[in-house]
């Protein structure tokens, strides 16, 4: 499916329907279709692989975590033509998330702001999901990561245990490992990007990462230059894999103030400063970065790779473009080559 068709057919079709009501009709036709799909998947160019934290990605594009939460369509994102996919946002607990309505367009500004609140089966359910579809053959061919966040009950000071909970779950089926502490949409949780917590954090999981699965750090785009250096110095600390930036913002100021949603702003309005944030981060650090946030283009997707992200990841521009922006990225990537 092009670009072109998806925005002149199938996009106003989608639009016109409320959209969590969209997003779980979409899951559930690759979670259907999906494992049928994947066969007549073509193989992605070796030109486009490349190894990351000692893991082998066919291509450095990707889905970004939040669109398949529940690891219920990893055959179909490879049938998409992903490089790679991460589930989740996983928790220790399962847990309904946010009051709906919770997801909200703004198609003239080809963003969406969303509330979810890490709604999820739980690590528990995910991680027997995850074992079911590994005993079907189903298991995708592409590296899978798996973000991890902070159960919505569980208390701030209790935050290590409860990663620790998802993490030791889930632990055999991750390729990657993402600690998620900057979404805006949990009480309290960037809380945990502060110096002090954060340290505990990441000690915490790291004990517990007797294998040294490759963990890497989620941050938010709204932190000051100061707090981001702390961060940074954190992670090469504690031995992290790597760095994602970066979360939804809560800085809405290109939303009229009467269109305005509580909630976590993401797509074209988030490209600047989450360009800005990785150039910022690029320059600090050897660690690969995975860069995500605002990436709608081709055009999009090559200023990261040339700002120095090892990996991209894609969102909102998947809403918007539709899947066949995954194919034209890999296009110009090749045309590159």
């Amino acid at each position: 499916m092009g670009v072109s068709f998806y925005r002149s057919c199938l996009r106003p079709l989608l639009f016109s329907a409320d959209p969590e009501s969209v997003h779980h009709f979409a899951m559930t036709c690759l979670e259907v279709f999906g494992p049928k799909l994947r066969i007549f998947a073509p193989a992605l160019d070796s030109r486009l692989a490349r190894e990351v934290f000692g893991v082998s990605f066919p291509s450095p594009v990707g889905l970004a975590a939040g669109f398949d939460k529940n690891a219920v369509a990893l055959p179909g994102w490879e049938a998409l033509g992903f490089g790679f996919a991460e589930i989740g946002t996983v928790t220790a607990l399962a847990q309904p998330g946010n009051p709906m309505p919770r997801i909200f367009r703004f198609p003239d500004l080809q963003a969406v702001v969303n509330r979810l609140g890490f709604n999820n089966q739980g690590a528990e359910v995910v991680a027997a999901r995850l074992r079911g579809l590994k005993a079907s053959g189903a298991w995708p061919r592409i590296p899978v990561g798996v973000n991890l966040g902070k159960s919505k009950v569980t208390a701030l000071e209790d935050a290590n245990a409860d990663y620790v909970a998802s993490f030791k779950q889930l632990r055999e089926f991750g390729d990657y490992f993402v600690l998620n502490v900057s979404s805006p949409n949990t009480p309290g949780l960037r809380q945990l990007q502060d110096k002090e917590s954060l340290a505990g954090l990441l000690a915490a999981v790291q004990a517990e990462n007797t294998e040294r699965r490759p963990l890497l750090l989620k941050i938010a785009p709204d932190l000051e230059w100061s707090a981001i250096e702390e961060i940074i110095a954190l992670v090469e600390a504690n031995g992290l894999a790597g760095v994602i930036t970066n979360n939804t913002t809560i800085d809405h100021s290109c939303v009229a103030e009467a269109r305005r949603q509580q909630g976590g702003l993401s797509g074209r309005p988030l490209k600047a400063r989450s360009l800005e944030v990785l150039r910022f981060v690029t320059a600090r650090t050897k660690l690969p970065v995975i860069g995500v946030g605002g990436i709608a283009s081709v055009d999009d997707a090559l200023e990261r790779l040339d700002a120095g992200a090892a990996l991209i990841q894609i969102y909102t521009g998947l809403i918007y473009e539709g899947p066949g922006l995954v194919r034209d990225i890999h296009r110009a990537l090749l045309a590159r080559a």
